[in-house]
């Protein structure tokens, strides 16, 4: 995605009244990062970062909360994924992956 696509959809977030404060400080952080020039090559915000709003991490792999139904609907979501016919074969891996190291069986 190019930089002038994040850009616009931060900007957008931020005149957007449906979504929330927290939403809309991460685009400030964001659009600020890019301005000091701390965004990597691609322009965007490291997708693996932990966001210290929500403790959670970006991108990838989700923190187990306290009642662990958070990681059940990521692994469900990895589940579903391995079923969904427009779903990539290196994605399917990657879900295969990560279902085997949390301990659920695949096919």
């Amino acid at each position: 995605m190019s930089s002038g696509n994040v850009v616009g959809g931060h900007k957008a977030n931020l005149k957007n009244p449906n979504t929330s404060d927290e939403s809309k400080e991460h685009s400030r952080q964001v659009l600020d990062e890019m301005d000091s020039g701390e965004a990597d090559d691609s322009g965007t915000y490291n997708p693996q970062e932990k966001s210290a709003q929500t403790g959670r991490t970006r991108g990838g792999e989700t923190e187990i909360d306290d009642s662990g139904k958070e990681t059940n609907r990521v692994l469900g979501g990895y589940k579903a994924a391995l079923k969904n016919p427009h779903i990539g074969e290196e994605a399917k891996e990657h879900a295969r992956e990560v279902l085997e190291d949390n301990g659920v069986k695949v096919d």
